[in-house]
């Protein structure tokens, strides 16, 4: 989503600055700057009696302005426009003047000289808080679940079920729909996203592991943009680094993820860590992928109970994908969730490899052809998982079978995986 943002300085080399850092904002559309605050409250008055919509997300109002003092002029803008986030810019960044600030009504605080990492992360907060601010007024052009865009896992359970396969295609489809999507690859030490988008790129997940504040110049650095649309960010290419990726770091990942892109789209792999135990605690929908054969229905039985002895997801709340499905399977869809006790869909997926060998083994599987059963039964799973538009737009589809709806969920604590346990 594009942040409108609007400075207001009186000094002309401050102005340049500012837009000047600005302008290397990831997303950021920073209009002229004002060089008065009658310019800046006229401006923000006529772009509010056009319509509401209108208004920049973000104001930065720097120190020297006039001929209102700065603290007054962020008063007044609060009180006026409440759906506008203010952040004041000053050589005085104490506690006292910060103080002061937020009594004044000003999202944030950024002192000067200004810094590149310090203004992305006060501009994205205030943006965050504004478009939250404007959801609940009705003005909002989505009502993204949880704190920012949706999150959805795909697990596997056991190898070789076509988890990496459905969650690509379920980022392709989203993607396709319009929506920013990123995908993630958190399968830390076996990761073919990859693989079957044919990328390869020198950063991965575990180069955000260390970093206690991801802004967004430094994930935009840890993100790979593919030709599809897609927002790609990668396992490591070296195994052994994915212990660096603890339930800390996937925490503070897909929380920066979240506040970018309207959908984050993560493979967790078959295995269960601390990292994809947290993706899928934090997930709005959780997918779990079986194939219909004794063997991958126990697995999923078995993978459903360990989350459940971990408190990362109730049975319930876990929703089953059924893929290489065929009329003459003798366990259907309805047998699983009975022995899963987990939410079926509505969609099962095909079997029919030969339609996806070609690019699966070309490395090119974005180019499967519409008419593969495959990609429509997927795409049209993730239509009815709600992913190809905002929860809440009339298209979202409806619930699933039996009038349940899907599985979404506020997230709960992670139980700390043992050594040596075993689901």
């Amino acid at each position: 989503m594009t942040t409108r943002i609007l400075p207001a300085a009186g000094d002309p080399d401050a102005a340049r600055s500012i837009v000047a850092l600005l302008s290397q904002l990831p997303d950021a559309e920073p209009a002229a700057p004002v060089p008065d605050s009658t310019a800046l409250l006229d401006t923000l008055g006529r772009l509010a009696a056009d319509s509401l919509d209108e208004l920049p997300e973000v104001v930065l109002v720097h120190e020297r302005i006039g001929p209102v003092p700065a603290l007054e002029l962020v008063r007044e803008v609060a009180l006026r426009f409440p759906a506008v986030g203010v952040v004041l810019i000053s050589s005085d960044a104490g506690p006292a003047l910060f103080a002061a600030a937020m009594d004044s009504g000003a999202r944030g605080l950024i002192g000067l000289p200004l810094g590149y990492e310090e203004l992305a992360a006060r501009v994205q907060a205030a943006a965050q808080w504004s478009a939250g601010v404007r959801r609940h007024l009705g003005r909002g052009p989505e009502v993204p679940a949880g704190p920012g865009g949706r999150v959805v896992t795909v697990t596997g359970a056991k190898g070789g079920v076509g988890a990496t396969f459905t969650a690509v295609q379920f980022a392709l489809a989203a993607a396709a729909a319009g929506r920013r999507t990123a995908l993630v690859d958190l399968d830390l030490q076996a990761g073919d996203v990859g693989s079957y988008l044919d990328v390869q790129f020198r950063r991965s997940i575990a180069d955000l592991a260390g970093i206690q504040d991801i802004s967004p110049r430094v994930l935009q650095d840890a993100v790979y943009e593919d030709r599809s649309g897609l927002a790609l960010l990668l396992a490591p290419a070296e195994g052994e680094r994915g212990e660096e990726v603890d339930e800390r770091a996937a925490r503070h990942v897909i929380g920066a993820l979240r506040a970018r892109y309207e959908l984050v789209v993560i493979d967790c792999g078959t295995q269960v860590t601390g990292a994809n135990a947290t993706a899928v605690e934090l997930a709005d929908v959780a997918v779990l992928v079986t194939t219909p054969d004794v063997v991958c229905v126990r697995a999923a039985k078995r993978m459903v109970r360990m989350w459940e002895r971990l408190q990362v997801r109730k049975a319930e709340d876990t929703t089953m994908v059924v893929n290489r499905w065929s009329k003459h399977t003798e366990i259907q869809p309805s047998l699983i969730e009975k022995i899963t006790k987990t939410r079926p869909t509505r969609t099962p997926v095909p079997a029919a490899f030969k339609e996806l060998q070609a690019v699966v083994d070309a490395g090119r599987v974005q180019d499967l052809d519409n008419r593969s059963t495959v990609k429509q039964a997927l795409w049209t799973l993730a239509a009815e998982l709600g992913l190809l538009a905002a929860p809440g737009d009339a298209s979202t589809p409806a619930p699933a079978a039996g009038g349940s709806a899907l599985a979404v969920r506020a997230a709960g604590p992670v139980a700390r995986l043992r050594r040596g346990r075993e689901g």
